[in-house]
């Protein structure tokens, strides 16, 4: 019996095989494409993106609907200046925390007065409208700890982690806050997951032993207080060796990085944590017809038997160079490979 993408999704969720493994085309720039105009135009109106989203998910019939824009709409909402470009996403300017004993003044925005983030808020609505219950809507937080990278600058924010524990608290509190603010605003307005990305924490950017006094605290913290689902993302991260620190979070989901194993992630994770991933978003800008299928049916064979696992890419937002006839045939080979029972014995 066909599913709605809802249906498959929590099906995937709740660790059961739905109809067919979900694909999750986590697309934020496609849509400017669609609609024939420049990035920064299509990121400054709700209306938008809200008919970008629309046309990519009747274009290439993926499982969800996303609102988010770009990393940096955050530290923006905290008075930071964005810096767009004409084909990826925007980054943050310049850090608005300049050094550490600013983290004493400065304060969470107000959401009611963030223009940016009341333009996600009017998105989040438009597509749970247009969803009509049938097709998750997936909102975005940063991580009270991976935010500061923004905020502060990469080396002055590790500075403060090791040298000024006083201060570093101080901004984790701030930080978290906003966070669950943010993150229940979003909910409130329908949306029907959380994405909680926070890359700082993964083995790739610090020792697991300081993510566990720091990262892995907070996010226990933070997610608790979320009502409903909440995928921890790494953004291209390795999380393996920390799988169990991501469990103890409380997250229903992981993002997976293109570097590791989903057979070996699923051993450890079976039953407990749904994987979302690992196709390589950035080789994907030159893949053929035959390197997708090959790619989709290898990560169905090691991840999708018995659910617990969505396609996807493997960093939380597919780059605005792959193309239209690559997305089209991660479906068409996601539909062919995907269907349960599994045809494990050709894989």
């Amino acid at each position: 019996m066909k599913m709605t993408s809802m249906e498959r999704t929590v099906a995937a969720l709740n660790h059961e095989e739905p109809d067919r493994v979900p694909l999750f085309l986590l697309l934020t720039m496609h849509g400017a494409k669609e609609l024939g105009i420049p990035l920064k135009t299509y990121y400054s109106d709700a209306r938008y993106v809200i008919e970008g989203q629309k046309r990519l998910h009747r274009k290439y019939g993926g499982d969800c609907l996303y609102s988010f824009l770009y990393a940096a709409i955050e530290p923006e909402s905290w008075g930071a200046d964005v810096i767009f470009i004409d084909d990826g996403p925007p980054n943050c300017g310049p850090p608005i925390i300049k050094c550490p004993e600013d983290i004493d003044t400065v304060e969470p925005p107000d959401i009611a007065d963030s223009v940016a983030l009341q333009r996600i808020l009017s998105i989040t609505e438009g597509l749970v409208k247009y969803s009509n219950g049938e097709v998750p809507v997936i909102g975005v937080v940063l991580s009270p700890f991976s935010a500061p990278v923004m905020q502060m600058g990469f080396e002055a924010y590790l500075d403060t982690i090791f040298e000024d524990p006083t201060l570093f608290w101080k901004l984790m509190e701030k930080n978290k806050k906003f966070c669950i603010t943010w993150a229940k605003a979003q909910k409130e307005k329908g949306a029907d997951a959380i994405t909680y990305f926070d890359p700082l924490s993964s083995v790739t950017c610090i020792p697991p032993d300081i993510s566990r006094e720091t990262g892995f605290k907070i996010a226990r913290d933070v997610i608790k207080e979320i009502d409903g689902p909440v995928a921890v993302h790494l953004a291209s991260g390795l999380g393996l060796p920390i799988a169990e620190d991501i469990i103890s979070t409380g997250a229903a989901a992981v993002g997976v990085s293109t570097f590791e194993d989903l057979a070996e992630y699923k051993k450890i994770c079976k039953g407990r944590l749904t994987l979302i991933g690992n196709l390589n978003g950035i080789e994907m800008v030159h893949w053929d017809a035959n390197k997708v299928e090959a790619e989709v049916k290898e990560a169905i064979f090691k991840a999708g038997e018995g659910g617990g696992f969505i396609l996807s890419d493997n960093h939380g937002e597919i780059p605005w160079q792959v193309p239209d006839d690559v997305l089209l045939s991660i479906k068409h080979s996601t539909e062919k490979w995907g269907r349960y029972p599994l045809r494990m014995e050709i894989l």
